[in-house]
């Protein structure tokens, strides 16, 4: 990985960019067929991981609610946010479900899907990310 770029913050080098000298101007090409912003977000979600409890996998498995990576980059995003804000439990809305978080431990404590979510109180949170 010596063209990987190092993201400072992370302390390990990140392959985002694949460099190639064409002439005297090097030229910047994506490193396969994934956006910038995906790669990144995958890379993001696997250095500040989001980990499942068991009752919030169970409920995921129950009412067929999947995350995929993408999925899985944008929840790291919105935990950060809450965290940057101070926040200790958080809701985190997604098209198809929503999450209680605790930010400090990263871990989704229990997941609801939409229909569900409509009938209910959601309590003990602080803030609420809307992803």
């Amino acid at each position: 990985m010596a063209n990987a770029l190092k993201i400072s913050h992370y302390q390990r080098p990140v392959d985002l960019l694949e460099i190639s000298k064409r002439g005297k101007q090097p030229t910047v090409e994506p490193a396969g067929s994934d956006s910038f912003t995906e790669m990144f977000s995958r890379e993001i979600a696997g250095t500040r991981g989001v980990s499942f409890s068991k009752h919030a996998s169970e409920r995921l498995y129950s009412r067929g609610i999947e995350i995929d990576n993408e999925l899985m980059g944008r929840i790291a995003g919105a935990i950060d946010k809450a965290e940057l804000k101070g926040s200790k439990e958080t809701l985190i809305l997604t098209d198809e479900a929503a999450l209680v978080v605790s930010v400090k431990n990263r871990t989704v404590i229990t997941a609801f899907d939409r229909e569900n979510l409509q009938e209910g109180v959601v309590t003990s949170i602080d803030s609420a990310v809307i992803l």
